[in-house]
């Protein structure tokens, strides 16, 4: 049997992108106008005073109107109680999935500069995100930046009444030290967020995540900020100034934030020139211009046809690079051996052109073919009947990483759904054999698959009962008979069981 999808009027639900605590979200088309969008629907009707946190979520974004926000189309509530999001759809993923990879400095600074942006947008309003992370940093497919989640957006004049109680709130490897001892919040806790993120952009690491939370916090509090690499001494000042302990050592807003990311990329482009602009006086008529003016003009001569000669050499070093990464690409090494694979080799060009189409188009088909090599590996533990164990080696694994990387895999999105049915199988075989406890861990391996499956859901509800029912004899026995009871017959066993049987292998094995 399939999972039915939610229904939502004047939406066409094609299926889940993923679900949190509170709510679930759905991949849908707004048939009025022919979009996808995203759908963030609550789980439940019954808190009220989330309900209301959550239509202020939905005000909010709605109010603030900038490339780097997301767009809300919609706020409206369910026939059950339950209100929903429609909000524009962004299928680049979000920078969680991008943990671990260490990016251009450029291209950082690019995501950076967005987010700045779009936060000056959400200050200006009076309000502080309190929740900049990667996981709620989204890409259009244009590469645009996104900001998400305002689940936690707050006035600054009323951050108060939750800091007040000692409560934090946002994510505690990503929180400034301020938020990390629920101190008042304003703008300044947002630009912290957003330097620990361009710092694990440059890195590839976030330095501040402890093993424990207790230990995130105190890292935040007490650890100096990192010193980069000589290649990325530039940009040591900004972290410095982004990732400062006391607010007021901070840029002050993000529009300062933006002015002097402005002027780090007017210091990159002047560094990147050939030689300095010489300021020569102009020269008196009929005067012979002296030698070292000469050799001076001599040496910028030389210096063009250098930088001619180096801007061939780069050319050369990308063509070659590329060649490389279409050759590893067609011999199937994507990731491995390191250093040498086609993922490397197209990151090494864009380092060296950031925006080279050939080598962003390559990384494209490398992701789709780490896709297909993930959906193949998927069908083979389906086989094998290996559902969700091991964690790192299973179908529902190999689904949920292409899912990562593309939420509206159809594929994907449908083998989870069959994993979920597997184990509702499984389940009501075990029921069978009255096996109860076997049948309570597969309705609770689907749902560890598919949380918000109605038949599981339904299922685990209903298990108390079942149990019961098949513990409780059908009829009173009748009094024992002094004459001892014959055996059933070989002849009478197939009138009373076999029906049964047959009905079951009817059920799960055709």
């Amino acid at each position: 049997m399939t999972e039915s999808l939610i229904e939502i009027p004047g939406y066409q639900v094609h299926g889940r992108l993923g679900k949190g605590g509170m709510a679930e979200v759905y991949l849908a088309t707004q048939e009025s106008l022919h979009r996808k969008v995203a759908v963030k629907v609550l789980l439940s009707a019954d808190d009220q005073a989330f309900s209301q946190r959550f239509i202020k979520e939905g005000h909010i974004v709605a109010s603030l109107h900038h490339p780097s926000i997301i767009t809300i189309y919609d706020i409206d509530q369910l026939a059950d109680g339950r209100y929903y999001l429609a909000m524009e759809f962004v299928p680049g993923g979000d920078l969680a999935q991008r943990k671990g990879e260490v990016f251009e400095p450029q291209r950082a600074l690019r995501i950076v500069r967005q987010i700045a942006s779009g936060l000056a947008v959400v200050h200006d309003k009076g309000l502080v995100h309190r929740d900049i992370k990667p996981a709620n940093i989204l890409f259009r497919a244009d590469g645009t930046a996104v900001i998400t989640d305002f689940g936690v957006a707050k006035a600054m004049e009323l951050d108060h009444d939750l800091t007040q109680f000692g409560i934090a709130v946002g994510s505690p490897a990503y929180s400034s030290p301020e938020q990390a001892q629920c101190q008042p919040l304003d703008a300044r806790t947002d630009i912290y967020s957003l330097g620990v993120i361009l710092l694990e952009m440059l890195s590839g690491a976030n330095p501040f995540r402890g093993a424990s939370y207790p230990q995130t916090v105190m890292n935040h509090v007490q650890m100096d900020v990192p010193i980069l690499p000589a290649h990325l001494q530039n940009y040591q000042w900004l972290l410095e100034r982004m990732l400062a302990k006391d607010p007021d050592e901070r840029f002050a807003d993000c529009k300062v934030l933006l002015a002097s990311l402005d002027e780090l990329n007017a210091q990159d482009l002047d560094n990147t020139r050939i030689a300095p602009a010489l300021q020569l006086g102009k020269p008196r008529a009929a005067k012979p211009r002296p030698l070292w003016l000469w050799l001076v003009l001599g040496m910028l001569l030389l210096g063009g046809v250098a930088g001619g000669g180096y801007y061939a050499y780069q050319q050369l070093q990308i063509n070659n690079l590329l060649a490389q990464a279409e050759q590893r690409l067609g011999e199937g090494q994507l990731l491995e051996p390191v250093q040498d694979n086609a993922d490397y080799l197209f990151r090494q060009a864009l380092l060296l052109d950031p925006d080279n189409a050939q080598a962003l188009d390559g990384l494209s088909r490398v992701l789709q073919a780490r896709i297909g090599r993930y959906l193949a590996q998927a069908e083979q533990r389906l086989q094998e009947e290996k559902l969700l164990l091991p964690e790192d080696d299973s179908a529902t694994f190999y689904f949920r990483q292409v899912l990562a990387w593309e939420p509206e895999n159809l594929l994907a999105l449908a083998g989870l759904k069959h994993i979920a049915q597997r184990f509702i199988e499984h389940s009501e075989q075990a029921y069978k054999r009255r096996e109860f406890t076997r049948a309570l861990e597969a309705i609770q391996q689907g749902l560890e698959v598919e949380p918000g499956n109605a038949q599981l859901l339904k299922m685990a509800a209903d298990h108390a009962r079942r149990v019961r029912a098949a513990q409780t004899p059908r009829s009173v026995a009748k009094p024992r008979s002094a004459t001892p009871r014959s055996a059933p017959s070989a002849q009478q066993k197939p009138a009373t069981q076999n029906p049964i049987k047959r009905l079951w292998n009817n059920i799960f094995n055709n």
